[in-house]
């Protein structure tokens, strides 16, 4: 760094967690590790009651180095962890970084840099990398950095500059929150993007640089897999329900997919000739499979290529069918935020 250190806006990087001793370790000295002025840097780790030793981790980081701090959330869910970390935070700019991850070394230097070249920007982001540590892992990984596993969503598939509606590993000036408030604590999932709704719709932008990297370490397991994908599912209509706009095609793609295999096997089954067009759809759809499992065997080899389509129809499946349910636990049962779910990991 070229500019003096007194230049540099102090920073604080919220991380929630729970249960994540493999992981917490590396991420919070990922975080130690930037070249960023070192008195500018707290590290907040919000800790939703591990019971794997995770807290212990922490605290012996913070006998190691003082910019570390552990915070409870006895509630154990992420929007509670997020605004625990920003009620005990000091800095100016807020970051934060999955409890499932990392970052790059100069992670904080080119977000606080891309603030300085995008004055107009209340939030910047960047490109998240999928990481892995087993065979499942590094197909996982490989479908979800796919067009074909995640669409258009550009803080995965990397190499984007420009104005964004939602990006990943975010830091937000401290103002912002004052603005147009905290985290919402109902929602178990989508909390980050529901925010960053309501920061455009009070007239703030976000600006993602794929040169701000950061890091996670995908799910070594389909059933975890299965189940994620199933919340991020039901959680998105409430999502789209919380304000009065139309949702996006992204948002609502995967149900729309889900949505069409409903119809055309019903309609099968009532009419016999709509069987050709479930037929053509199901034959399109296993190409599109095909296709992606090309592009994930060129990358990441020929095993995980052929594993791939099984995680994209997990992707597609779980996320487009969760959504039809929380479509009908939201807008038809109205139930809203009394709806009770399993506790869920808070590191995303």
């Amino acid at each position: 760094m070229t500019e003096p250190a007194e230049t540099w806006p102090p920073v604080s990087v919220i991380i929630a967690t729970r249960n994540e001793a493999p992981f917490i370790e590396r991420n919070v000295r990922s975080v130690l590790a930037n070249d960023y002025p070192a008195d500018k840097i707290e590290v907040l780790v919000v800790d939703g009651m591990s019971e794997d030793g995770t807290a212990d981790i922490v605290r012996s980081l913070r006998e190691e180095d003082s910019r570390v701090r552990l915070v409870e959330n006895p509630r154990r869910i992420a929007p509670v962890a997020f605004n625990l970390g920003i009620e005990n935070s000091t800095g100016e700019v807020l970051f934060f970084v999955s409890g499932h991850g990392a970052v790059s070394e100069n992670f904080l230097r080119k977000s606080i840099e891309t603030f300085r070249a995008q004055p107009e920007a209340w939030c910047v982001g960047g490109a998240i990398e999928t990481i892995n540590e087993n065979f499942i892992g590094r197909a996982i990984s490989g479908a979800m950095s796919s067009p074909v596993g995640v669409g258009n969503a550009r803080f995965r598939l990397g190499n984007f500059k420009g104005w964004v509606d939602t990006v990943t590993a975010a830091g937000y000036w401290r103002w912002v929150f004052d603005k147009i408030g905290m985290f919402d604590e109902e929602l178990v999932r989508h909390q980050d993007d529901e925010l960053n709704l309501r920061l455009i719709l009070n007239g703030g932008k976000i600006y993602m640089d794929s040169d701000i990297k950061s890091y996670y370490y995908s799910r070594g397991s389909l059933r975890k897999l299965i189940k994620q994908y199933w919340q991020y599912g039901i959680w998105r209509p409430r999502t789209i329900q919380k304000h009065n706009r139309p949702a996006t095609l992204r948002q609502i793609a995967p149900m729309i997919f889900a949505l069409i295999w409903v119809v055309l096997v019903a309609g099968t089954l009532i009419w016999h000739p709509i069987g050709w067009a479930l037929g053509a759809f199901a034959a399109m759809y296993v190409l599109g499979l095909l296709a992606g499992g090309l592009d994930v065997a060129r990358r990441a080899g020929l095993a995980c290529g052929l594993l791939a389509p099984i995680v994209f129809m997990i992707l597609h499946f779980c996320y487009g069918f969760g959504g039809l349910v929380g479509i009908v636990i939201f807008w038809v049962l109205r139930r809203g935020g009394k709806m009770k779910v399993e506790q869920v990991s808070i590191s995303r």
